[in-house]
């Protein structure tokens, strides 16, 4: 499903070039939930944003579903991510003065439904997310893992081949991690939702299928993970 050759991605700072990754290859396939891990500047969110078409190599070439996304103008791309990618980032990203509802409307409304066909997709997303009975409640009126959980369903609302997350319980605590993850989780192995997730816990790991491991812009190594039958033992244990 995602396949990157030698992807490279290089910042001029001044007189000295930052070499955020440094020849990175890599293959996902449907379904993986994929956890991408490594210290701070290791080049874990430049991988992110290089998958997400937020950014360009600077070199390499990068097929997601048997696109060369590499070949796209920036009209391509931004339809590509619409109708093919979906975004959870730490900080939530809703827009405060719309509702669950409204927020998760949002994607819907860009590919050009109608009102109705936004509202009964928006509905039954956040229904899969647990949140059936918050639908028109504002951020402000939600907890944070109930606000992650509303972008989760922004996400997914346009049925994403491609899900990606950016260290999404940065801003939780354990108890709303754990939320998080097993929904993840489920996502996952019931709708076989492809992940690649940001992340720096290590209780995390016991989500994925495997782990990408980064450090210095390359990749470090990468381990297969052999799965319990219910991952989210309580991390505190």
């Amino acid at each position: 499903m995602i396949i990157g050759s030698d992807l490279r991605r290089y910042y001029g700072l001044g007189a000295v070039q930052v070499r955020a990754l440094d020849g990175v290859s890599l293959k996902i396939q449907k379904g993986e939930f994929v956890g991408v891990m490594g210290p701070s500047g290791s080049g874990k969110s430049t991988l992110l944003h290089l998958l997400g078409l937020l950014d360009r190599p600077t070199s390499g070439s990068l097929h997601i579903d048997g696109v060369d996304v590499g070949a796209l103008d920036e009209r391509a791309r931004t339809v590509f991510r619409l109708r093919r990618l979906g975004y959870v980032f730490q900080d939530y990203a809703l827009v405060p003065e719309l509702t669950a509802q409204e927020n998760v409307y949002l994607p819907s409304m860009a590919r050009g439904m109608t009102s109705q066909e936004c509202t009964l997709v928006c509905n039954d997303i956040l229904g899969v997310v647990g949140l059936g009975d918050r639908i028109h409640h504002l951020p402000s009126q939600m907890s944070g893992g109930e606000q992650q959980r509303v972008a989760i369903a922004r996400a997914l609302v346009n049925r994403p081949a491609l899900l990606l997350a950016d260290e999404p319980c940065a801003n939780l605590d354990t108890r709303n991690s754990k939320v998080i993850l097993d929904l993840f989780k489920k996502l996952n192995r019931d709708l076989h939702q492809t992940i690649v997730m940001v992340s720096h816990e290590e209780w995390h790991t016991r989500y994925f299928d495997r782990i990408i491991s980064m450090k210095d812009g390359v990749i470090e190594t990468e381990i297969q993970v052999k799965q319990d039958a219910d991952p989210g033992v309580d991390p505190s244990g």
